[in-house]
């Protein structure tokens, strides 16, 4: 089963090139605010993490998540239930 570090990791690069100003990206990264993805970004992103991860995360669970670290848990909880 993949770690949450490693899912952090996996998030932190595929967010990669949505990061266009080069900010640092931790666990506590908030995705839309600091990084200043439109909503049309944020779900070509999520929709990278749902292939990368082979997920669905629907979409009222995409509008409660904010930072690297809430999208881990989540990404956390749907690979689980998959397992």
């Amino acid at each position: 089963m993949i770690t949450r570090d490693k899912i952090v990791e996996e998030i932190c690069r595929l967010l990669g090139p949505f990061n266009s100003k080069g900010k640092p990206l931790s666990a506590e990264t908030d995705i839309p605010a600091e990084l200043n993805i439109d909503s049309v970004g944020v779900m070509d992103f999520i929709m990278e993490v749902e292939d990368h991860f082979d997920i669905e995360i629907p979409l009222n669970v995409v509008s409660e998540t904010r930072t690297i670290s809430d999208l881990a848990d989540v990404v956390s909880e749907r690979v689980g239930k998959k397992a």
